[in-house]
């Protein structure tokens, strides 16, 4: 006779914390229990009633949450799409117990030669090392998650009108894409989006968030329950959850300054790649880093005479002079984060586009941008100022989220990269570069920025070089300086002119109305800038 052991070796039986049946919309969740029977895996509730008896090469178990999963059959598959019988919902006691069952699920898959390393939507099991965690230290993770935990960092950001009222205004204008269809909202944080999502009439949002703000986001989706009946929160990374099914639409606001500080980029081009379907819709679907050339005279001082502390030769009887020149660099690798006149870009600005619907994650660890200008007055150059625009492309309409000064400041402000050593230019001059932007373990990127002036004359050889200045910044320690645009009077030399124009670069893309989309200046930056600029 067999022992009590052995048979719950041979026979492993789990209990569950609640199961109901998904195909009854008034099936009540109960206590219940998982067990392992020869081929089968079998699943019955506290009154001993069957809910599920299936072939276990058959089942599919997707992750909702730490103790949250649909365990579901697999009828058939017509090409890439696999369609399910029946299924139960499933709640354990705790997370070990869910990474147990899924373990043993794995185990049996195998012993009757069926693969079961990987689960579906391309996602990875349980056990496995997450993505995220093998790109990203995990200090930088834990400080960056319970950052965006909090409620007065997500208030913050929901105060940003221009922010939350442009992603609203995109998702009503388009519900035409909303309506009936399946939402993963990457990133939810408040679950803000989920909720505009189901207002646009989603049939199914599913708000995946890794912080502690998963919490509030469910208190948050509770307390407004008409919509909240078509939200589900799943607590963890896009690159780690498991979905039950493919989503129509991914909406996010993955952008941070520069466009990719934080790197939460590549995480929703991830979510694209493992629940998006081939013709899903991105809301953002494009995103443009502009760059122009600045000159700030008062900023410039105002940041080498911070390192002034480091020249002094009796402090306290010690000479500081030894690391004046280490912090006078130091000061000058932060990039500054503030809103500036527009009045200080010297150039027309140039644009570089990173499309969210075919970057691929890896051509975001590295970025590249040639930068060339052409100088509108004769100024001495600090610098290179940088801001971004995202587009939604809807069925219904287009709409632009911008960051361009001049326009109504958001929270991310602007950028500018400030040289140790400026170079001198006159009008018509022209000023050439290069922008490279290396990802970093700490969920940010080195910049190594080259600006040049060539000589410029009747008598100047074509195209040498006259002066190079160089900086290398760290995107993930910027300097705050959020200071308001100041007036700053034009010089004698500086006539009004629109400076935010875009310049015609080709775009390549065999879709000719894409192509108009992608090149056309964002509304509230350029049209309103020429207007500032004229009446200054």
């Amino acid at each position: 006779m067999e022992d009590s052991g052995a048979q719950k070796r041979n026979h492993p039986e789990f209990a569950l914390a609640s199961v109901s049946e998904l195909s009854s919309p008034h099936s009540s969740a109960s206590p219940g229990v998982a067990l392992f029977a020869g081929d089968r895996i079998q699943i019955r509730n506290e009154s001993h009633r069957l809910l599920l008896n299936a072939y276990i090469p058959a089942i599919q178990l997707f992750r909702l949450g730490p103790i949250e999963s649909v365990c579901m059959v697999e009828e058939s598959e017509d090409g890439k799409q696999t369609s399910y019988s029946s299924g139960v919902a499933i709640q354990f006691r705790n997370q070990q117990e869910s990474a147990d069952l899924n373990c043993v699920l794995n185990k049996w898959k195998k012993a009757l030669d069926v693969q079961g390393g990987s689960l579906p939507n391309g996602t990875i099991a349980i056990t496995s090392k997450s993505k995220f965690d093998e790109k990203i230290e995990s200090s930088s993770a834990k400080m960056y998650f319970h950052y965006y935990g909090q409620l007065l960092h997500q208030q913050n950001m929901l105060q940003d009108y221009v922010r939350t009222g442009t992603y609203y205004a995109a998702v009503m204008e388009n519900r035409a894409d909303f309506i009936g269809r399946v939402v993963v909202d990457v990133g939810a944080g408040s679950g803000i989006l989920s909720l505009f999502a189901a207002q646009a009439g989603a049939k199914h949002v599913y708000a995946v968030e890794a912080s502690e703000m998963a919490e509030y986001a469910r208190k948050l989706i509770a307390g407004n329950p008409i919509l909240g009946q078509r939200i589900t929160v799943i607590k963890g990374k896009v690159e780690d959850v498991e979905l039950p099914e493919k989503a129509d639409i991914l909406i996010s606001e993955p952008m941070g300054t520069l466009l990719v500080n934080e790197r939460m980029l590549e995480s929703y081009v991830i979510a694209r790649d493992r629940f998006l379907t081939p013709n899903g819709k991105m809301f953002p679907t494009v995103g443009r880093i502009h760059m122009a050339p600045f000159s700030d005279e008062y900023l410039f001082v105002e940041i080498a005479n911070k390192a002034l502390f480091w020249q002094q030769q009796n402090y306290y009887g010690v000479d500081l002079t030894p690391l004046h020149g280490t912090a006078f660099q130091g000061y000058f690798s932060q990039p500054v984060v503030d809103a500036f006149d527009p009045r200080l870009l010297i150039a027309a600005p140039m644009f570089h586009v990173i499309d969210f619907t075919k970057i691929k994650e890896e051509e975001l660890y590295e970025i590249d941008i040639p930068l060339r200008f052409i100088a509108t007055v004769g100024a001495r150059l600090h610098g290179l100022a940088c801001w971004f625009d995202v587009l939604f492309n809807g069925s219904t309409a287009r709409r632009w989220l911008t960051t361009a000064p001049g326009s109504p400041t958001t929270h991310w402000y602007q950028l500018r990269c400030v040289l140790t050593q400026p170079i001198y230019v006159v009008a018509g001059q022209e000023i050439t570069g290069r922008m490279h932007l290396i990802a970093h373990t700490a969920q940010s990127y080195t910049i190594y920025l080259t600006l040049s002036a060539k000589m410029w004359g009747p008598g100047a050889e074509q195209g040498e070089i006259l002066q190079t200045s160089y900086c290398k910044l760290d995107l993930k320690e910027p300097y705050y300086r959020m200071s308001q645009p100041q007036a700053y009077p034009l010089t004698q030399d500086q006539q009004p002119q629109s400076l935010l124009q875009t310049q015609d670069i080709p775009i390549q893309s065999q879709d000719l109305d894409e192509a108009e989309m992608m090149q056309q200046p964002s509304p509230n930056s350029c049209a309103q800038i020429d207007s500032l600029m004229q009446n200054a």
